[in-house]
């Protein structure tokens, strides 16, 4: 059933506020993607803030027009929803783990990110950066690395000695 063009236009509205003032959107490919999984997907999306909408292709790329991101968008194939959220990894963060845990029942198709055009692979190397608590644990882990040395070090000294 074709949409009457009343309704293109509030579709377009809605998703233009959707994506007003976002850091990042992510444009995935779900094809073939059951109703049972697209609700876990769409759940565990909205628990880590991120909004997803599903579109006509046309609509999304008229909705993109008014973020007027650099560069050329990539090549939207399939169905395709958006996921967009105010925290720049969440989205591409929650997309990925969604499809390695579905066996690549999804795509990750390419997004903006910073006000740029990024392909799917670009997408990708930002959906694998670790959460911010992840990504703090490591980093106390390489400040104590060269402490823990010295401590074990000094220990092996010690035993030396007595």
């Amino acid at each position: 059933m074709a949409i009457t063009k009343e309704k293109k236009v509030e579709i377009v509205k809605d998703l233009e506020k959707a994506i007003k003032g976002v850091k990042s959107i992510v444009f995935v490919n779900f094809h073939k993607l059951p109703v049972k999984d697209t609700t876990i997907l769409r759940r565990s999306l909205r628990e880590q803030g991120v909004g997803y909408k599903v579109a006509k292709k046309t609509l999304i790329k008229r909705a993109l027009d008014s973020v007027k991101a650099e560069g050329a968008m990539p090549e939207l194939g399939g169905e395709v929803a958006i996921a967009y959220g105010m925290d720049e990894l969440a989205a591409a963060r929650e997309v990925y783990n969604f499809q390695k845990a579905t066996k690549n029942s999804i795509q990750i198709l390419g997004g903006v990110f910073e006000g740029k055009y990024l392909n799917k692979d670009e997408m990708m190397v930002i959906a694998m950066i670790p959460p911010l608590q992840t990504l703090r644990g490591m980093f106390v882990n390489i400040i104590n690395s060269p402490i823990q040395r010295v401590v074990i070090a000094l220990d092996q000294i010690a035993q030396k000695k007595a």
